[in-house]
């Protein structure tokens, strides 16, 4: 017998205290003989309640039935109880309504699998979470009409949103009005061993039609260990013209670690500036990251002074070991040990064990079987001298990091970098030979940053209004001494050679934007056009002629911004709202501006990073071991869908 064609008028309902399933809120069930019968409170439909049958088949119902998902949800935070006899046996289409006030909103399973998916890509969470048994019984008992997800689905998920974000990120470069900046940073995989697999990560810096500054991860992609130089470069730049943004670029950022060596990037360089891609013929294009030179430096100097800080290192430990000797010490600057991964807390200890360096000498004077190893006097004054550095490079990096924005503007970086350069030069001159020592391997790696990076960093900070070339005609006199003059004007060489090709893009711009007017318009407005424009041209040489003077409007944007007064020095000055506010008076220069405060001089966003003594960022265990394809929607996404709460 069919369920729908049973007559129920003498069937008897089954308690609801008995069913333990949360779906009989939204079923009646009702027992003829044998066999039991489940009627929507909805819609009516009969279906299968025996035990046998169990529930998944309603649940699908309840996800298909129309007249539940029309009801509103008002009705559904206050649960009406009626007869379940009334429902089973009255004629549906007479009591159609009758059950108006038991009301559950409609599931959306789709939309609720994929808000499951971008939690998941968004904190960072295993995908086997959807196959823990906790975390199953959780969303069960949460929402029983949810259907369970397997890795498989979950994972499938997570790449459509992967590519549906991708497509918007897609239009948002594509409709961008300057160009774009790439970082290229190497991490490895979980577990931070040697032989652990190496990923590069792709990273678009620009800023938008709104003016705001905008960092996109694009790629993160595994390195295949058998890879050349020159397969990588080839590697990277199809990634480029995949997002068709390799016409696109001014600059890119990187660190120089293996696998993306120095070779690499000059390939990448090389490859573009043949394609006449890059302004200046590629000279500005190879930029590296502040922070990394500075965490290498700092280093050096900890590596400088190895011993002495183990020393130290185990005198404090001796220290907390006792009650005792703890009293000796001053309390409110409590002893600490360092975290060695992080160079900063290094530094943090060392101050606090140089404040009280005479507590340490009196109790070994006290007790020298005592286990505190003192240093001696030099080694004091060493690690006095150490600290002194480390603790401008802590600065400056704080400078870097702490930011209410992920990223910053270029122009950030010449004064904290000139200041380091000079602090070189001045411990370079020590008559201390442990000093004059330190500074010389400093220097020599500081230069090489310097080197490839003051350009960039110079016309940053003259297209900030605040400084302009001043800032640069205080600094380099106090490098070069005599030769400061030829250094200052291959920046102004620089400078005028950057704007002037923009100027020459500007007007190709325009001429394409016009020819491109004339061709949408042509079929309409052929006849009218040429008319039009035979009766104009005369007027045009006719204004040109009676209204412009001898050398009347022909300075330059660049010419007429350096002639003005500075713009006063405070803290709350906005570089990028300036030159949004400004763009009508230098529309040229506001695109040298808009393509040269967006350069990333700092690949590190966090301190964290900035503080880390690996200069490579690790993939949590949690993905690694995932498929690459895999991996990189994830990373992506991640940082997509991050970027968009963060501007929300």
């Amino acid at each position: 017998m069919i369920i729908n064609e049973m007559d129920l008028s003498d069937a008897v309902i089954v308690k609801s205290s008995k069913l333990k399933s949360a779906v009989w809120n939204d079923f009646d069930k009702v027992r003829k003989g044998e066999i039991h019968v489940a009627i929507c409170r909805h819609c009516k439909k009969r279906l299968s309640g025996s035990s046998a049958s169990g529930t998944s088949h309603l649940r699908n119902h309840l996800i298909r039935c129309k007249r539940r998902a029309s009801c509103n949800g008002v009705g559904a935070a206050k649960r009406v109880e009626t007869t379940p006899l009334e429902l089973a046996i009255v004629d549906q289409t007479k009591h159609e309504h009758s059950d108006a006030s038991v009301i559950n909103s409609g599931l959306d399973q789709r939309r609720s699998r994929f808000d499951l998916a971008r939690m998941i890509i968004l904190h960072g969470y295993p995908l086997t979470m959807v196959e823990d048994v906790g975390f199953r019984v959780f969303l069960r008992n949460l929402q029983p009409l949810f259907e369970p997800v397997v890795f498989e689905r979950v994972e499938s998920d997570c790449m459509e949103i992967y590519a549906k974000e991708k497509h918007k990120i897609f239009e948002d470069l594509d409709k961008l009005p300057g160009k774009i900046s790439i970082s290229v940073d190497v991490w490895n995989g979980g577990g931070g061993s040697d032989d652990s697999d190496e990923f590069l990560c792709l990273s678009a810096h620009y800023i938008d039609e709104t003016w705001e500054l905008r960092k996109r991860v694009l790629n993160f992609f595994m390195v295949d260990p058998s890879h050349t130089d020159v397969m990588l470069a080839e590697v990277v730049i199809t990634c480029l013209m995949e997002w068709d943004i390799d016409r696109k670029l001014f600059s890119m950022a990187s660190n120089r670690t293996p696998p993306f060596g120095e070779n690499v990037a000059n390939k990448i360089r090389d490859r573009l500036s043949q394609n006449k891609f890059l302004y200046c013929n590629g000279q500005l294009f190879d930029v590296s990251c502040g922070v990394y030179v500075i965490n290498q430096m700092a280093q050096e100097s900890l590596q400088s002074c190895f011993e002495t800080i183990n020393k130290i290192r185990e005198s404090i430990r001796c220290v907390k070991s006792s009650e005792f000797i703890q009293e000796s010490f001053d309390e409110r600057r409590d002893l600490c040990i360092d975290d060695s991964a992080r160079w900063d807390t290094t530094c943090t200890m060392l101050e606090i064990a140089l404040e009280q360096k005479n507590v340490f000498s009196l109790m070994k004077q006290r007790d020298p079987d005592s286990c505190v190893s003192c240093p001696s006097d030099l080694e004091w004054e060493r690690l006095e001298t150490v600290v002194g550095f480390l603790r401008v490079f802590v600065q400056v990096t704080n400078t870097f990091t702490k930011s209410s924005n992920s990223c910053l503007t270029a122009n950030i970086y010449f004064p904290e970098i000139c200041d380091i350069h000079l602090r070189l030069i001045e411990w370079n001159k020590s008559p201390d030979g442990f000093i004059s020592s330190l500074a010389v391997t400093m220097r020599k790696r500081f230069d090489e940053f310097w080197n490839r990076n003051h350009r960039v960093l110079a016309i940053a900070t003259i297209l900030d209004p605040r400084f302009k070339m001043k800032l640069v005609e205080y600094y380099y006199p106090l490098f070069y001494d005599s030769s400061a003059s030829e250094f200052i004007e291959d920046i102004s060489e620089y400078t005028r050679a950057l704007y002037n090709e923009h100027s020459v893009g500007s007007l190709l711009a325009s001429s394409d934007q016009a020819l491109d007017w004339q061709e949408n318009h042509h079929h309409h407005h052929h006849h009218h056009h040429h008319q039009h424009e035979d009766r104009l041209r005369e007027f045009d040489k006719y204004i040109n002629e009676t209204t412009t003077s001898p050398g009347q409007d022909s300075k330059s944007d660049l010419e007429k911004y350096l002639e003005e007064p500075l713009f006063p020095r405070n803290s709350d000055f906005d570089i990028l709202n300036w030159w949004k506010v400004h763009t009508p008076k230098y529309p040229i220069l506001s695109m040298v501006a808009r393509n040269v405060l967006a350069v990333p001089m700092s690949n590190v966003s966090s301190e964290e990073d900035a503080f880390e003594s690996s200069p490579k960022r690790r993939i949590s265990d949690t993905w690694c071991s995932l498929r690459p394809s895999t991996v990189q929607a994830l990373m992506c996404a991640q940082d997509w869908i991050r970027s968009e709460l963060e501007s929300s």
